[in-house]
């Protein structure tokens, strides 16, 4: 799977894909991340990519020409699944819409900045748009990599026991089970007994029933 992110300020996802299972994705070839400076695609010498916006008002607008050209070379050299854009007036990510990304081939993800960016490139150009909540942060970058994080550890391959991703919370609309390790006794704190029973089918009718007892507590809306 291959992903390109464009950004105003690359420098924030160095950091996020340098370790831990989206690190080993790539090392193993399973994923590419591609970060593209979108000042590389300003056509002044000052390298700006905002202005002013139409009509007045606070805030700076995200300009359509370096966007287009970035999103432009990219489509000329391979065809995209999906271009999305990072925007907290798009569609709430869930656990179901990064499974759905986690089977394409190729996505570009925008991250926004300013005010954000000029309509004309989501009407034309964007093909979805994720929020991951009901708040505004600085810029996109960091919504950009929550959302790969999602996607790449859902590739086979990425994680060491694949079954694990597929039992994590929200996978059945369910909160994930208790999960317990070594030592069984603590402080006098106790792991259930009918984790050491070696019932494999009692087991997972416990954790399944703990699942819906979770999920009602905590998330009733999931059900």
């Amino acid at each position: 799977m291959r992903i390109d992110i464009i950004s105003a300020v690359p420098e924030l996802l160095s950091g996020p894909f340098n370790s831990s299972i989206i690190r080993k994705s790539i090392e193993k070839n399973i994923t590419e991340i591609h970060i593209h400076n979108l000042r590389e695609y300003s056509k002044n010498k000052y390298k700006s990519i905002d202005d002013y916006q139409y009509g007045g008002g606070a805030g700076m607008v995200m300009l359509i020409e370096p966007i287009d050209k970035c999103i432009s070379k990219l489509k000329s050299e391979r065809d995209y699944d999906e271009i999305i854009y990072m925007t907290p007036d798009g569609s709430k990510l869930n656990q179901s819409l990064s499974n759905k990304l986690s089977c394409v081939t190729n996505i570009i993800i925008l991250c926004g900045h300013y005010k954000g960016i000029d309509q004309r490139i989501r009407e034309n150009l964007i093909t979805m748009e994720i929020s991951i909540g009901d708040y505004v942060l600085t810029g996109g970058e960091l919504p950009a990599a929550i959302l790969t994080d999602s996607i790449v550890r859902l590739i086979p391959g990425a994680i060491g026991d694949e079954t694990s991703a597929l039992t994590d919370s929200f996978q059945d609309n369910l909160l994930s089970y208790p999960v317990y390790s070594r030592p069984k006794e603590y402080k006098s704190w106790q792991v259930p007994e009918i984790l050491f029973s070696g019932d494999q089918k009692k087991i997972e009718k416990w954790r399944m029933e703990k699942s819906v007892e979770i999920t009602k507590k905590k998330r009733p809306d999931l059900l």
